[in-house]
């Protein structure tokens, strides 16, 4: 009895003298690992596998590691987030890889949530390939812009803490990063807390993996991997770009290289916002959207575009709801009318309509800017050789929407054979009107929407102000205000031959 007594004593001691104890909340949580294959998950096959539900590393004396190696969640980066997983270590070290970079051949340098065999490193955090040791169990630190550490009021003693970790059984680490404060958990104990604010060295998204360090033999088992993407807490804006699949000719539906020049051009024009591309025509990121400020679509569209498959269009019908904004450039544009249509005016205030819209190919030319809109800033009227639809359709009345670029199309485009794209008795009628290619749209609710019909070739990218149109219509879209000359970028022939999709026709 009198060692049932002491191991009661501690159990209740425990949480008196780590009042900073939690547990993660499961609202938002999403899983991230399916529990009987590594889809999603890359690493070197010879030492990752899955058992009886765990992802496992390991090495053996006939089968070493080299160097510290890692299996890497290929779905997307993490930026802020909630992770929590169940570990079990048999011998070594190991850790949590988190806002961290690739360097190619499973090697992966960053922040590491760190846990091991012993009793000194578990829950630390330790910067792998950087600057090492940045806090240790039972600190609270806060790193400096010049690197100096300043201690915070601890938060246990470290052979206390190690006390609340069960050797060589599972137990739960929970990471949290929000801007730049990272806390560790391990079973409901705060393990460590840093808050880095050295700029140059810090990290504000990166990728998350799994870590199997070199050494004697090891084993580390993870189940329930799940993620919670929280908004972003240093007053940024999260933009997400999805490109959608090859459809069309070299040069034409470019959807990946232009997403991934917008986010490049992003990246370095406007630091107030964060980008983050996906492509194959939905991010198979679960969480991609989740603390997303705007929805960027760059697709094929019609009756295939990607938010019509399964239950995506309730998905970003909520979203929208909820304040996030939507644009769509080119086809993305398109959806049915009785499918995605009322949505879309809901969203962007208007849309291609098939038999009511059309998409000829001709010289943009005589174009008008809207004056004093926040897109306009900085652009010039331009001339493009691009399939401009128009005749969109828009909300009745246009309460919210702004006509930010018009043109008048040659009369010769409304004088195509009637079809769902090709013409119409309305459009032939409007002969020497001006049509609307690119809008602006103010939700009742507070949230924006923008369209542009423009974007078939991709050697349009190379035009200033038509790039410019863009990029100051995504960084309004996600609710920020656009600089007084718009967003500046520059764009090299590298660039533009960037991430071009292979479309060589394939051997049978």
């Amino acid at each position: 009895m009198g060692l049932l007594r002491r191991l009661l004593a501690v159990v209740l001691f425990l949480p008196a003298i780590f009042p900073a104890a939690a547990r993660a909340d499961d609202a938002g949580f999403v899983s991230i690992f399916n529990g009987t294959t590594l889809d999603g998950w890359e690493g070197k096959p010879e030492f990752w596998s899955v058992k009886e539900g765990a992802i496992v590393g390991e090495t053996t004396a006939e089968k070493p590691t080299k160097g510290n190696t890692f299996l890497i969640w290929r779905q997307g980066n993490v930026d802020d987030f909630e992770l929590t997983l169940r570990y079990r270590l048999t011998g070594g070290n190991s850790g949590v890889q988190y806002r961290s970079k690739d360097y190619g051949n499973s090697v992966v340098g960053g922040y590491q949530g760190d846990f091991e065999a012993g009793k000194t490193y578990s829950g630390i955090l330790y910067e792998e390939r950087g600057r090492g040791i940045l806090a240790k169990r039972g600190e609270r630190v806060t790193i400096a812009q010049d690197g100096t550490k300043t201690q915070g009021e601890p938060i246990g003693k470290t052979e206390d803490l190690q006390k609340l970790i069960k050797e060589g059984d599972w137990n739960e680490y929970r990471i949290v990063a929000h801007g730049p404060k990272l806390s560790h958990f391990i079973n409901g104990q705060l393990m460590s807390e840093t808050t880095d604010n050295q700029i140059e060295k810090r990290a504000a998204e990166g990728i998350l993996a799994l870590q199997l360090h070199a050494g004697p033999p090891m084993k580390a088992e993870f189940k329930d991997i799940r993620l919670k993407r929280l908004k972003l807490a240093d007053g940024r804006k999260k933009l997400v770009l999805v490109a959608g699949r090859p459809s069309h000719a070299s040069g034409e539906h470019e959807f990946r290289a232009g997403v991934k020049l917008l986010e490049k051009c992003l990246e370095s024009g406007s630091p107030q916002i964060l980008p983050a591309a996906y492509d194959g025509g939905w991010p198979a990121d679960p969480t991609a959207f989740d603390n997303a400020d705007a929805i960027f679509f760059f697709a094929d569209g019609g009756g295939g575009h990607p938010v019509l498959q399964s239950n995506r269009l309730a998905q970003i019908d909520a979203l929208a709801k909820r304040g996030v904004g939507v644009a769509c450039l080119h086809y993305a544009v398109e959806v049915p009318k009785e499918k995605g249509g009322p949505e879309f005016l809901n969203w962007m205030g208007g849309y291609f309509e098939p038999h009511w819209s059309v998409n000829p190919h001709w010289m943009l030319a005589q174009t008008e800017l809207a004056a004093g809109h926040p897109i306009t800033r900085g652009v010039k009227p331009f001339e493009t050789q691009d399939e401009w639809y128009y005749h969109m359709r828009f909300r009745e009345p246009m309460t919210g929407v702004t006509a930010i670029l018009s043109a008048v199309p040659p009369d010769v485009t409304r004088e195509r054979p009637d079809g769902p794209h090709g013409n119409n008795p309305t459009v032939r009628a409007g002969k020497g009107g001006r049509e609307v290619l690119a809008w602006a749209y103010e939700r009742p609710d507070g949230g924006r929407g923008f369209g542009c019909t423009g974007a078939h070739f991709h050697k349009n990218w190379a035009n200033d102000d038509f790039r410019k149109l863009m990029l100051n219509a995504l960084v309004w879209t996600t609710g920020l205000d656009v600089p007084a000359d718009g967003i500046s970028s520059g764009l090299s022939a590298e660039d533009l031959a960037a991430n071009l999709d292979d479309k060589t026709p394939k051997k049978k």
